[in-house]
């Protein structure tokens, strides 16, 4: 179904998931399209972002941010185009990045609004290495990894839109970059156009040992995108003083207990005790949002200049974001993966 001017379709959490989201979770709805009041303008969404942190605001657990609302529309950033405006910052035909959610529109009141320029090539890039997922990389790298020249980088989840980014940050500046990823086309478009040293399938019976032996000299900084048997594999060949900035636990969103076997908790306790390790999550505009400036100028140049690749994965229709966000967190992305919606 394509996008119609007179009415509004939107996803709305149904119920709270237990475990993987399914299809009682969220419910397509369809309502009148607002009018913007004074001040305000109305936005066509273009394009939705899919982004594991989702997962987290389906739950009322506690958590950094609030959760949705049952009955309220799923949270999202999106591009979108400027259809009606009663703001003097904002002109109809203005393409902005917004955090519209799953809806075909939004009103806004301008508020976290940026405009994109009018001429950009590919505006669906600002929802991806030229926003957050590319602000979180190049942030968390600089902030919290402090990389140095030779030493060696383990990036889990390589091939999605952080872990990628990171890596080839980490390659401009020197270090010995190594992918976990999985399956072998991942793996391969890691090395082949990503620039990754090496990758590693978490999927092989032999990662624990194939990472170990791609990493012999062992690993300075880890970027954490995974947990699980991806940390697992990782700790024992972390080097003193290493550092992990930890951006996500996408292994981990759909648990519904704790993992099988031994407490580890005591072992990973002295693991960080004995070498050292700096771990540390991170918000991304929470913590670093006043970089956000120089990042778009630094990032953006890469961009231009071809030193950054980057893998989009488009999918059409608004319908088809509950499916293609479950197979997010299934690790089927091949990509950043992006709803076109109109």
């Amino acid at each position: 179904m394509t996008q119609s001017p007179d009415t509004n379709r939107r996803w709305v959490l149904a119920e709270r998931p237990k475990g993987e989201p399914d299809e009682n979770t969220l419910r397509l709805e369809t309502v009148p399209v607002l009018e913007p009041k004074e001040g305000e303008v109305l936005l066509a969404t273009e394009f939705l972002s899919l982004d594991p942190y989702m997962r987290g605001r389906m739950s009322d657990a506690p958590s950094y941010a609030a959760p949705v609302e049952i009955g309220q529309p799923m949270v999202g950033g999106t591009v979108a185009r400027v259809v009606q405006s009663n703001n003097p910052n904002f002109a109809e035909g203005d393409r902005v990045v917004s955090f519209s959610g799953w809806q075909d529109y939004a009103v806004s009141d301008g508020t976290g609004l940026n405009k994109l320029p009018a001429n950009m090539p590919n505006p669906s890039w600002a929802l991806g290495v030229l926003g957050m997922p590319g602000f979180t990389a190049w942030a968390g790298l600089r902030e919290i990894a402090k990389p140095k020249a030779g030493e060696t980088l383990v990036v889990g989840g390589a091939t999605g839109p952080v872990g990628a980014t990171v890596g080839q940050i980490a390659k401009l500046q020197g270090l010995r970059t190594v992918g976990v990823a999985g399956g072998p086309d991942k793996c391969r478009h890691a090395v082949e156009t990503l620039g990754f040293d090496a990758c590693v399938d978490y999927k092989a019976e032999s990662f624990a040992e194939d990472l170990a032996r791609e990493t012999r000299n062992g690993i300075d900084i880890y970027w954490e995108n995974v947990g699980g048997a991806v940390l697992d594999a990782v700790l024992p060949q972390l080097n003193a003083n290493a550092r992990v900035p930890v951006c996500g636990l996408i292994s981990q969103y759909n648990a519904t207990s704790l993992p099988d076997g031994p407490d580890r908790m005591n072992w990973l306790m002295g693991q960080i005790l004995r070498k050292r390790i700096t771990l540390r999550g991170f918000i991304i505009f929470d913590d670093f949002g006043h970089l956000y400036p120089e990042f778009a100028n630094e990032m953006g140049q890469w961009v231009a200049e071809g030193k950054i690749a980057y893998r989009e994965e488009m999918i059409d229709g608004l319908e088809q974001a509950p499916s293609a966000f479950v197979g997010l967190l299934r690790g089927e992305a091949f990509g950043k993966r992006v709803i076109r919606v109109a």
